[in-house]
């Protein structure tokens, strides 16, 4: 008969390894998925972010996620024109505001990367 130890034991790493295992599959799911997009262009100057979603990849769409200066994230379509001249301006506005430090009104809430 084995000692009460071993079994506590055994139930500790059990647990462990579950907690573990639920962490490293949760890594891959994006935080949130645009489940519609809006082709309506946006002003440029508003925007300060984006990021690519990925159909396959845990949503169910290809879509540009557009942040805000208020920090609103608006789902557009990914293969509209306007939103890569979009995508190239924050990518401006990015190397531009580093440059300069973030100072500026231009770069208002622009998070260093």
């Amino acid at each position: 008969m084995a000692p009460r130890g071993d079994g506590k034991l055994f139930i500790c790493i059990l647990f462990i390894t579950c907690c573990c295992a639920m962490t490293l599959a949760q890594e891959g799911l994006p935080a949130d998925c645009c489940l519609t997009v809006r082709n309506k262009p946006i002003p440029k100057g508003l925007l300060i972010d984006y990021r690519q979603q990925i159909q396959g990849q845990g949503c169910r769409m290809n879509a540009t996620v557009l942040v805000t200066r208020r920090n609103f994230k608006l789902c557009v379509p990914a293969d509209q024109p306007w939103v890569h001249n979009v995508m190239r301006h924050v990518d401006w506005l990015k190397k531009h505001c580093k440059e300069k430090n973030y100072k500026g009104k231009l770069c208002q809430r622009v998070t260093p990367e």
